[in-house]
């Protein structure tokens, strides 16, 4: 999986998306009450310990290693595929899985039993590399992300610059499973943002790859009695209805023909077919509504009989 999200960001570094603004999905958020900016910084500074304490090391991180009053052992090593690190007095040592104190207390040990007395020995990690996550798709900046701490779904997305206008409305979360198995998490946004499901905004995982897939737009027409007939943009993944076309283009206009509706489409071949509904029906629940096709035109009649 690190394989893949190596050459999805080659692929990334070499293709820029066009970035069309955020994606307005949510109508209302809930704000939680803001901290004091001390109260805050503390806590984020909290947080952060914590996570640097739990962290355990692996292939990719970069640490800076110093012993004291041992200056050629004072390194800055990068973790490598097989989890050890290379120094000098102590040659490879495997450290892959161990937390920074476990670091600490490792090297230590090897130091003491062959070289010093009471060593003290100090580890910083300055790149977790080991803990990426790929975002990739329709968001404003695409890229392999650091995973600092614990982060959600939208967190993620937050961080690569949000949704685009051309985001569809499902995201794939793609996972590392038990014996190199993939897992396919999908996540239909317009639950999670507008009817609010928080169990849809999941944990995020390392090496997890973000997929927001591009929607694709088609047009329909609606024409005749509407108070704005013309040409509608849809998302494929929105599945427009006509009912829908026809409070898009501005609802139904003085003296339109509610039981002469027709849909012209075409079928298998370039050949036209006319679909002839009654919204009576639609509106009353006798009849199911009916989803639009790209290129279906909708022709509202007028009734020509006066009472």
């Amino acid at each position: 999986m690190r394989k893949i999200i190596f050459l999805i960001a080659l692929i990334l570094a070499g293709a820029a998306l066009g970035s069309a603004g955020t994606l307005p999905r949510a109508q209302a958020q809930t704000v939680a009450p803001q901290q004091p900016p001390a109260q805050q910084t503390s806590l984020d500074q909290e947080a952060k310990d914590i996570f640097v304490r739990a962290y355990r090391i692996g292939p990719g991180d970069l640490l800076e290693i110093k012993v004291f009053e041992v200056e050629q052992l004072n390194q800055v090593v990068r973790v490598s595929e097989d989890g050890t690190i290379t120094l000098p007095l102590l040659g490879q040592v495997k450290i892959e899985g161990l937390t920074q104190t476990g670091v600490v207390q490792q090297l230590a040990g090897l130091l003491q039993a062959k070289y010093v007395k009471n060593p003290q020995v100090t580890v910083f990690i300055k790149e977790y590399k080991s803990k990426q996550v790929a975002v990739i798709g329709a968001v404003e900046k695409p890229g392999s992300y650091e995973l600092v701490g614990r982060k959600n779904l939208l967190q993620m997305i937050s961080l690569a610059g949000g949704f685009t206008d051309m985001a569809a409305n499902e995201v794939f979360v793609l996972r590392e499973g038990t014996n190199d198995d993939a897992q396919t998490i999908s996540i239909d946004l317009k639950d999670l943002l507008v009817n609010g499901n928080q169990k849809l905004n999941i944990p995020i995982e390392p090496n997890d790859v973000i997929n927001v897939p591009v929607d694709k737009e088609f047009r329909v027409f609606v024409f005749g009695r509407v108070n704005k007939p013309g040409a509608l943009k849809v998302k494929i993944s929105e599945k427009v209805t006509l009912l829908q076309a026809i409070a898009d283009a501005g609802g139904l206009a003085e003296g339109a023909k509610q039981s002469a509706v027709t849909i012209t489409r075409k079928g298998p071949g370039g050949k036209e077919q006319k679909i002839r509904v009654n919204l009576k029906d639609i509106i009353s629940g006798k009849k199911k509504d009916i989803p639009l096709q790209e290129g279906d035109v909708v022709f509202v009649p007028e009734s020509f009989w006066t009472p």
